[in-house]
């Protein structure tokens, strides 16, 4: 069992160990060949993780009706907001019946956020 956590252990790099040193003989991490800052990087990284749970939970969660909605009602695929209105018409139903749907849709997913610990993104 040691021999496992230890192999994959080996693969394991932090953004703070050094990797080199420059001309002046400093030494050089990932994060600084990154180029950015070292506080903007594990914020990316558990802004890309919680939109990968928010994908799951939308796909276990959500009819397929109510998913689009959402997506696009959120701008989920393309980072583009829709109106009910356009909603509406790309579906070919009501807003009325779009602003239910999303009402209930993200009822649903606070439930399921609420209620579900963070699961392990599936590979």
């Amino acid at each position: 069992m040691s021999i496992r956590a230890e192999k994959k252990k080996k693969n394991e790099v932090s953004i703070q160990e050094p990797i080199g040193v420059d001309r002046e003989g400093n030494e050089i991490s990932l994060s600084d060949v990154l180029g950015s800052y070292i506080e903007e990087v594990p914020d990316e990284v558990e802004l890309r993780l919680q939109v990968e749970q928010l994908q799951l939970v939308l796909l276990d969660t959500l009819s397929p009706r109510e998913k689009v909605v959402i997506e696009l009602r959120y701008g989920l695929i393309n980072g583009c907001c829709h109106p009910q209105r356009e909603v509406a018409q790309r579906l070919g139903i009501s807003r009325s019946y779009v602003s239910r749907i999303e009402k209930k849709a993200l009822q649903k997913l606070n439930h399921a956020l609420e209620t579900e610990p963070m699961k392990r993104v599936r590979r």
